[in-house]
């Protein structure tokens, strides 16, 4: 069921004080909405080795925010989360984003990274902790397979 999203504006700034922002934000919006578990993309390697280690500090700021509100986190790559929403785990933004928009019957395109995001917890409802709510941790997806 689709509940909210949204993007987390990050201000200018040092590097500590913008992942304090990431973490304070998330600790809004999950004492906001108490969400049961929580999907995030891997990093994946970047052209840009700097931009690489950023989104990766970023993402760290973002699992501690789970972690500090007692919420699993599952990763998974950009590749699986393709495959579990579109069928295509090469799939371009646009097909990720008419999916998400069609799977949760909104009335809009979501923008890019809102769909990325909302594409990311599908798969998790898919092959995580939603259907039947059968645990994963162990498994891993192989040719969209748990295995």
């Amino acid at each position: 069921m689709y509940v909210s999203s949204g993007c987390i504006k990050i201000p200018e700034g040092e590097l500590p004080d913008r992942l304090k922002s990431i973490l304070d934000n998330l600790a809004q919006v999950i004492s906001q909405f108490e969400p049961q578990h929580v999907a995030i993309e891997q990093v994946f390697v970047n052209i840009n080795p700097k931009s690489t280690l950023m989104l990766g500090q970023a993402r760290g700021a973002a699992i501690c925010a789970a972690v500090m509100n007692n919420l699993p986190v599952a990763e998974y790559s950009a590749l699986q989360i393709k495959q579990a929403v579109v069928g295509n785990g090469h799939a371009k933004k646009d097909q990720v984003q008419q999916m998400v928009m069609r799977l949760l019957n909104l009335k809009g395109a979501p923008s890019a990274d809102a769909a990325d995001a909302l594409a990311c917890a599908i798969c998790h409802a898919h092959g995580g902790l939603g259907l039947g709510k059968t645990s994963i941790a162990g498994y891993h997806m192989k040719k969209g397979r748990l295995v």
